[in-house]
């Protein structure tokens, strides 16, 4: 079987990947980067600057994105317990209930997508996208294990 370059093969898989999660939150009448919020804040109560971090989005694109997700009922802002001049942003439980649909879907999605793959080359790409994402952040400033903003 011929092989396809690596930048190629990420490249698909990421349209499969965007393209199954886009459908799923679509279900749920969520776009996909309120699909990405919900996913953030799911084990976070971060202030707006660590969710901008967080997203990779400048923070007038954070504003904007918590105002309409506000405005839908998925968060609210609680002031910080340490800082009285910045708030917290935490998902209600309509946005948990919807992001947890989301993600069993999903889940479902790639769980079949990844059925073709013997059991321990599903393994070795769970490691290997594990070992990547956690540099990446890490070399970003991001801790994807710190849930406690």
């Amino acid at each position: 079987m011929p092989a396809i370059s690596t930048v190629d093969g990420l490249a698909q898989l990421s349209f499969l990947i965007q393209g199954a999660l886009d459908r799923r939150a679509a279900e749920h009448d969520l776009s996909l980067i309120q699909t990405r919020l919900l996913g953030v804040l799911r084990d976070r109560r971060p202030t707006m600057q660590e969710l901008a971090k967080l997203l990779g989005l400048d923070k007038s694109s954070v504003t904007g994105l918590i105002d309409r997700a506000e405005r839908r009922g998925l968060v609210t802002r609680v002031p910080s317990p340490t800082d009285r001049r910045s708030s917290l942003v935490v998902l209600t439980d309509r946005a948990r209930e919807l992001g947890a649909g989301v993600a069993a879907g999903f889940e479902s999605d790639v769980t079949g997508m990844l059925g073709v793959l013997p059991d321990q080359d599903r393994a070795d790409l769970t490691a290997l996208v594990s070992r990547l994402l956690v540099a990446y952040a890490k070399a970003h400033g991001v801790d994807l294990f710190d849930t406690t903003g």
